[in-house]
């Protein structure tokens, strides 16, 4: 079974930035979607970002211009870059193969 382990979290005040990780384990991870979703306490999971095995990346519109997916192949990882953090943007953050492969999540915490 496919093993997924987020990291990076933490609590930030507005405007500021963190970089989350999730790294997969075995030798398909180049061959998976993958993808960020979040869930706020009290809500429903989201989606947030994703890329394809070719670098093609789609982003849920409360994050367009702010967060950025990527991937490196050569590690296993997908990071999500989160700039100008929001207080909105508190929330579980997971990732997550094209396979329905979940993260255990890591918090973000966006509060002055």
């Amino acid at each position: 079974q496919v093993q997924l382990a987020e990291s990076g979290g933490g609590l930030v005040r507005p405007g500021e930035s963190l970089r989350l990780s999730c790294t997969v384990s075995g030798n398909l991870f180049s061959l998976y979607t993958m993808a960020w979703y979040r869930q706020a306490p009290g809500k429903e999971r989201d989606f947030v970002a994703k890329i394809t095995p070719g670098r093609n990346t789609n982003y849920a519109d409360s994050v367009k211009g702010r967060f950025t997916i990527s991937r490196d192949n050569a590690k296993n990882t997908v990071y999500l870059q989160m700039n100008s953090l929001k207080p909105e943007d508190t929330a579980v953050y997971y990732c997550n193969t094209n396979l329905n492969d979940w993260g255990q999540g890591t918090q973000v915490t966006v509060s002055s």
